[in-house]
């Protein structure tokens, strides 16, 4: 029996696509209490229950644009916005009890990274690409993978998502570089190569290459390949449902509320 009081959360973005998936689950978790959810000042459906957006009903928690209001009785705060919005979120929650800030937005410039960063010395964050148990686990083969592998093998990675997103290379496809970039015991941005385009002469060995596709309504594929003159070895993952995304992320909110301030990944979470 479970005698611990349920963890008081909020939820960013909870109109979006992963937001609506992280609000029933949370809402649905006897480890978690939603207290609170928010979306852009713009939104029209700001006011309304958040429970009527994703199918949950009445739950008596209101989509508001205050982000230090709706997180006030919270101790763990999970975003899954744009940059900008994640930024100015943490600043926001300063003034609450939030000590745990769970972040699943991609497309940060390195300026923006570095701003993120510096919110460690107030906040544990827990920040990933992709909470998903599979994709923590195709970086560890992948990290294992390059380092074992010699650098005439070409390390490229492949990425399809929906046509809505809006950053490339995904989140996912950079923790899978940096996971390869790792294995050949140098930073990505020192093996990263540019997009294939026009005349670019032959490829420099030793380096990481990305591709990247919008189609329809895919939800997540990747796949980090290794080639070599005679043979190439394939890794790669499929996400099925946002719900493998959200869980990890849930998993991680309850890891993370029990850390002290810092910088965490789910390497950490999942003790790879």
């Amino acid at each position: 029996m479970n005698t611990h009081s349920p963890i008081h959360i909020a939820i960013s973005g909870a109109a979006g696509r992963m937001g609506q998936t992280l609000t029933g689950l949370a809402y649905d978790d006897a480890g978690l209490k939603l207290v609170g959810a928010t979306e852009a000042p713009a939104f029209d459906g700001l006011g309304k229950d958040v429970g009527l957006l994703s199918g949950l009903g009445n739950t008596g928690i209101t989509l508001s644009s205050d982000i230090e209001a709706a997180a006030s009785d919270a101790s763990c705060f999970v975003d899954f916005t744009r940059p900008k919005a994640t930024l100015a979120a943490l600043k926001a929650l300063q003034s609450t009890r939030v000590r745990c800030v769970v972040i699943g937005t991609t497309g940060f410039s390195s300026d923006e990274m570095f701003a993120l960063q510096e919110w460690s010395s107030r906040y544990a964050i827990v920040f990933s690409g992709n909470y998903s148990l599979g994709v923590n686990m195709l970086a560890a083969l992948v990290t294992r993978a390059a380092k074992s592998l010699g650098e005439d093998w070409d390390i490229e990675i492949l990425e399809t998502h929906h046509r809505h997103k809006v950053d490339a290379p995904s989140g996912t496809a950079l923790l899978l570089g940096d996971a390869a970039a790792e294995g050949r015991g140098a930073p990505l941005s020192d093996l990263r190569i540019p997009p294939y385009d026009g005349v670019t002469g032959e490829r420099p060995e030793g380096k990481i290459g990305f591709s990247v596709r919008r189609s329809g309504g895919v939800i997540g594929e990747h796949e980090v390949s290794f080639g070599s003159e005679e043979e190439i070895l394939s890794l790669s993952h499929t996400a099925l449902n946002r719900k493998v995304f959200a869980r990890g992320a849930l998993h991680a909110a309850k890891w993370g509320v029990n850390q002290p301030p810092g910088w965490y990944s789910m390497k950490d979470v999942l003790g790879l």
